[in-house]
């Protein structure tokens, strides 16, 4: 017992993060978002630690234990921990690549991998144990590539977390370099000490940060309750001026079809990651919350208004900014919350610069208020409003082409005409 009291309470540990998990997700009443790598990650850590526990107790009675089954109770161990990083990479590539698929180039990446779980089923027989001071220990080929495995794999995901910071949420990075350093310490200092046997703390240390930072179900579900309350709160406002019914909606849908075409565009194939895709989806139906403080007898004029009612009007943007400031400065989700203020605040900007409240010009104009401003028109003026009637499609494609240039940004309204058809799927279907 005294050699595997580690791995029990490691396993303890994981047992109960898998008791909370499945009780969470099994729920009939809501169905939850779960990412399959860390459901197979949850399966594969424990036995991981199983093995490491069993193979703990196995070389310190070996006289108790048939040395066929030591060795294959060692090479389940070694592949198992190998796996379990493996699927940790793909996890991250799913998880902040919106295109993920496992595709030739990624399968590539797995060779390492591959290779070493080959190289260790191949020179298991030529596996040795010492006596060490504290536990007995293995070693062999086996043992080697096994390190030398988890090192290439921890080089591997660390390189991609660097690759991918800026697309990562805050919180999500945090826990990803707490679990990098943590677990590549704990690995050295096995490396060096031999005899610990400490190396079940790292699988656990991965699901239980893994868990913490964004698999809890609870979280999810408080994030979806959270975009259910930012579309009441957008409906609130929107319920005020009803010749814009639908909107919210309409620009939302207008969004997402900029962004599906993004995706595959190789400009912006690194900045559009899955956080930050959901973050504009997010924000998008908060881009008009501002009007809430515009008086009715300007937002409702049912005519043009005049210079100094504009300038009211205008005021929307900035206000919508500092709204969402001070609703959202205590949800601890500051990625949204600044995707969200700058939709707001900036879908009036013009690619010329000649757009309110700041002037912003190009690319200082952030990217998803550039792709709100471009849903917002479209949807302006392809839709009656208490002021003038709805103009014909072809006319307001045509506003959007002219734009280009001088008020939107020419490459997100070349994606936009590219998708005419899905634009038209969405009007069409909000018409009838």
């Amino acid at each position: 017992m005294q050699y595997i009291k580690l791995q029990l309470g490691s396993l303890i540990i994981m047992l109960v993060i898998i008791v909370l998990y499945l009780i969470q997700t099994l729920r009939k009443d809501y169905k939850l978002r779960c990412n399959k790598f860390f459901d197979i990650i949850l399966f594969i850590a424990p036995w991981s630690i199983v093995f490491d526990g069993l193979t703990a107790w196995a070389v310190n009675n070996r006289n108790l234990v048939n040395p066929t089954l030591l060795i294959i109770m060692h090479g389940c161990f070694f592949i198992l921990m190998i796996l379990t990083l493996i699927f940790f990479y793909l996890y991250l590539l799913k998880e902040t690549t919106i295109t993920f698929k496992l595709k030739t180039h990624t399968i590539a990446s797995l060779l390492p991998g591959i290779i070493s779980i080959g190289l260790i089923i191949g020179f298991l027989p030529s596996i040795n144990f010492i006596d060490g001071g504290i536990s007995s220990y293995s070693m062999g080929i086996s043992v080697i590539v096994c390190y030398v495995s988890l090192i290439i794999h921890y080089l591997i995901i660390l390189t991609l977390i660097f690759i991918k910071r800026k697309n990562i949420e805050r919180k999500r990075l945090i826990f990803l370099f707490a679990f990098m350093i943590v677990s590549f310490i704990l690995l050295v200092l096995q490396m060096i000490f031999k005899d610990i046997l400490m190396t079940s703390l790292m699988p656990t240390i991965l699901v239980l940060c893994l868990y913490i930072g964004t698999e809890d179900p609870s979280l999810i579900r408080l994030k979806t309750y959270n975009r259910d309350l930012v579309t009441s709160f957008a409906t609130l406002v929107e319920s005020r001026d009803s010749s814009t019914g639908g909107h919210i909606k309409r620009t939302r849908d207008y969004v997402e079809i900029i962004l599906n075409k993004m995706k595959y565009e190789h400009k912006y194939h690194v900045s559009i990651s899955k956080d930050y895709y959901q973050n504009i989806l997010n924000a998008a139906p908060l881009h008009d919350i501002g009007k809430i403080a515009i008086p009715d007898n300007v937002l409702q004029k049912p005519g043009k208004l005049t210079d100094e009612e504009f300038e009211i009007m205008k005021t929307h943007s900035i206000r919508g900014g500092e709204i969402i400031l001070e609703t959202y400065k205590d949800l601890n989700d500051d990625d949204f919350t600044k995707v969200a203020y700058e939709v707001a605040k900036y879908h009036h900007e013009k690619w010329n610069g000649k757009g309110y409240p700041e002037g912003l010009k190009g690319e200082e104009i952030p990217l998803h208020a550039r792709i709100m401003a471009i849903a917002d028109v479209f949807d302006a003026v392809s839709m009656k409003r208490c002021y003038r009637d709805a103009l014909p499609l072809e006319t307001c494609f045509k506003i959007i082409e002219e734009g280009a240039g001088r008020d939107f940004d020419p490459d997100l309204v070349k994606i936009f005409l590219e998708s005419k058809d899905k634009v038209l799927e969405v009007y069409e279907k909000d018409s009838k």
